[in-house]
């Protein structure tokens, strides 16, 4: 099987997880813009701040797992899938450690983004044709 054969059998899922982080990212600034005008700026960071700290790790998983396709690399597909979470869960944990340490967090809109982001993937049938 070529190269290009494997690629289009992981394009309906990468399009899927692509459009999940774009609505995402429509969402978040949304929030923020939200925040800003109701309750000021620093409201309006804090939730940009979790709301990235949400998309970040989310785009960093979809363009490592859906990387190969096929029956031949199966291994490779399944391998992929499993750094995508490991890299995922280390890097939303890093993000948050960073995010904590160096700003002044408001809880209620940093919070209130990232778990938006959260939900974003059960919420993306009310969103998208699947």
């Amino acid at each position: 099987m070529t190269t290009s054969r494997r690629n289009d059998l992981v394009k309906p899922g990468r399009r899927l997880a692509y459009q999940q982080i774009g609505i995402s990212i429509f969402l978040v600034v949304a929030c923020a813009l939200v925040a800003y005008f109701c309750w000021g700026l620093s409201y309006a960071i804090s939730a940009l701040t979790g709301g990235a700290i949400g998309i970040i790790p989310n785009f960093i998983f979809a363009w490592k797992a859906f990387r190969f396709s096929g029956a031949s690399v199966s291994k490779l597909v399944v391998e992929s899938f499993y750094s995508g979470v490991k890299l995922k869960l280390v890097l939303t944990a890093l993000l948050f450690a960073l995010a904590f340490k160096f700003m002044v967090i408001m809880p209620i809109p940093f919070f209130g983004t990232f778990c938006l982001v959260m939900v974003m993937p059960l919420l993306a049938p009310v969103f998208l044709k699947i």
